[in-house]
């Protein structure tokens, strides 16, 4: 049984860094941010007053269904086959239709698959490099159509950040990139658009956007500026995630878990995530396992093997997340589980002879397991999948 929260000691593992307030840090945001209930609508304004006549809206069908509340002008397309997953092919069928309608405004409107594919074709839509050409940071080139990113959940933040992810169906990698080009011209974060989402999604997209600010708050690459952001955005996980599971229709818990969100966006892009995601990723490659989800089974185990680390940034963890005392993992654990996640990976459809291929694809990435605060074994990614199982 893992050492309770209060005896934790950093003696077993390499000191955290000392934070340094003069250390190089570049930040980015949407060149417009609007945040409030009812702000959906604005979309439409901010179109008209850019002369925009043809928009390509990327959505799920559910979102599609709604796209009129954007209030758009002129001619509008809707891409309504966002897979919970994005792959390549996903991707390129996207982009094909943006050509196709000429697209001069690309609005993601989803969750943080929509939004993703809508960065991606924003940049590819005028770019003839094929997908991989681009993966890495800063090979996207400038793009002529203006981008627009309205969250219709409250976890990914990547209506903030300038990063995107799509599987490769031929590896089961999610490849990434990159580029200031893919920073939206406008955010609208309209809490009131989180109402619908179910108490299971609306519990598991919560604790992606937790991993996000908790993970960028204890990586390697941590820093003071970012810190209040994680730091924020974890009280307000912990003061309103349970609020909004209880109540789909608690308007103030929404938009905390909506603020929360954006603040986790934030850590993306100047630090980013580190074990947690990574450990992450093969449930949603390998098995289609929705993001979120993935990171909450996952978000108690790399909680715990971190927290020897720093014991002073884990206890501020657990504090704001208003967890019990004793054991770490397990307080976590019935945290989640409490609010209804499946937290098994065996009754999410995973056996234990898939594990050690997991274990394998988590362990080669390295631009995420290179920043986690403490170094982890492909033995002992292993050992958090059987943990889960």
């Amino acid at each position: 049984m893992a050492a309770p929260l209060s005896s934790i000691a950093a003696s077993n593992a390499a000191p955290a860094a000392a934070l340094s307030w003069s250390r190089p840090l570049t930040i980015t945001r949407p060149s417009r941010i609007e945040f409030g209930a009812g702000k959906v609508g604005f979309a439409g304004e901010w179109a008209a007053s850019h002369g925009v006549a043809r928009t390509l809206v990327v959505s799920d069908a559910f979102n599609a269904a709604r796209v009129d509340r954007l209030g758009l002008p002129g001619e509008v397309s809707v891409f309504a086959e966002v897979k919970p997953e994005p792959d390549l092919p996903n991707l390129l069928k996207l982009v094909a239709m943006a050509r196709a309608v000429r697209a001069q405004l690309i609005v993601g409107f989803g969750g943080g698959s929509a939004m993703d594919i809508a960065k991606l074709a924003a940049v590819m839509v005028d770019d003839t490099r094929s997908f991989h050409e681009l993966v890495g940071p800063n090979k996207a080139a400038p793009r002529s159509a203006l981008l627009v990113q309205v969250p219709t959940t409250a976890g990914t933040g990547s209506e903030a950040g300038t990063r995107a992810l799509v599987t490769d169906p031929e590896t089961l990698n999610k490849l990434a990139v990159e580029s200031l080009h893919m920073l939206a011209d406008l955010a609208i974060i309209d809490p009131d658009l989180t109402m619908t989402v179910p108490p299971a999604v609306t519990a598991a997209t919560g604790i992606d956007a937790l991993a996000h600010c908790v993970e960028a708050y204890t990586s390697r690459r941590a820093h003071p500026i970012i810190d209040m952001y994680a730091r924020e955005g974890i009280g307000l996980v912990g003061k309103f995630l349970r609020r909004a599971v209880a109540n789909g229709g608690d308007s103030e818990a929404r938009a905390g878990l909506a603020l929360a969100s954006l603040y986790g966006g934030f850590c993306l892009g100047p630090v980013n995530t580190t074990a947690g995601h990574a450990i992450s990723y093969p449930l949603g490659t390998r098995h289609g396992i929705a993001h979120g989800l993935a990171n909450a089974v996952i978000f108690p185990h790399t909680l715990a093997f971190n927290a020897p680390v720093d014991p002073i940034k884990a206890a501020d963890i657990a504090s704001r997340l208003g967890l019990e005392g004793g054991d770490l993992k397990a307080s976590a654990y019935r945290w989640c589980a409490g609010m209804g996640v499946e937290m098994r990976l065996g009754q999410l459809g995973i056996g234990e002879d898939d594990l050690a291929g997991m274990a394998d694809e988590a362990f080669a990435i390295r631009r995420l397991l290179d920043f986690n605060p403490r170094e982890i074994s492909r033995e002992e990614i292993l050992g958090i999948y059987q943990a889960a199982l």
